[in-house]
């Protein structure tokens, strides 16, 4: 039975699972970001106020969760865990660092967090082993902030004009554009306007992953 509790707290569930605060829940669904504060659910009148359809349906697209992930979280005792798996979380500058990445660019060693992701849909079998960077300082402006969490595939084919993280043989960790690869060489296009494309060789590159998703 849905009540005006669960729907709430179905809604608090989802953006805990998605790492948000409810707040920051409503501001990825382009809502203002007060709409789902706990002051609005109650009317000025004391009478109950219930989350609209339409909010609950652009929360659901801007998280990528299905509407029966929504409803599963209705459940009193949802372990969030099952809706939404934990996957490896790093700071973006701890990442040029040795000891978090194998030499496929996969996660490996200690000091990784863990962080619920909402897998999209449309996600293919071979995204599902996926990891987390989060942006600091302003070099992906105006495309990614400092608090961004950058959603990696490392076994994902990365093709022309996807956007990828690379890495380097010197440690070096990037997010670019990818404008042309080839056997010898790598070429890349920088997503802040104001820094120089890059090109290496591939001797140069130690991984280079996709972008799937990027979480605000």
């Amino acid at each position: 039975m849905f009540t005006h509790q669960n729907i709430w707290l179905a809604l608090d569930r989802l953006a805990n699972a998605c790492g948000y605060s409810t707040s920051g829940l409503a501001r990825k669904a382009g809502l203002d970001p007060t709409s789902f504060n706990r002051s609005k659910r109650i009317g000025p009148d004391g009478k109950p106020r219930w989350p609209s359809t339409e909010s609950i349906s652009r929360v659901l697209e801007a998280t990528g969760s299905p509407l029966s992930d929504f409803i599963s979280l209705l459940e009193k005792d949802k372990d969030l865990q099952s809706a939404h798996p934990q996957i490896p979380l790093l700071g973006y500058a701890q990442a040029g660092k040795d000891g978090y990445f194998d030499a496929d660019g996969f996660p490996a060693g200690e000091g990784w967090e863990y962080i619920h992701f909402p897998y999209p849909n449309n996600l293919g079998q071979e995204d599902q082993k996926v990891y987390a960077l989060e942006v600091s300082g302003d070099s992906m402006l105006p495309l990614f902030r400092a608090g961004d969490r950058l959603i990696i595939a490392p076994s994902t084919t990365v093709r022309r004009g996807d956007r990828v993280v690379v890495k380097t043989a010197k440690g070096e960790v990037m997010a670019k554009e990818l404008l042309r690869q080839t056997a010898s060489k790598i070429e890349l296009k920088s997503l802040n306007p104001e820094h120089e494309n890059r090109s290496f060789s591939t001797a140069e590159i130690h991984w280079i992953a996709r972008i799937i998703w990027v979480s605000q």
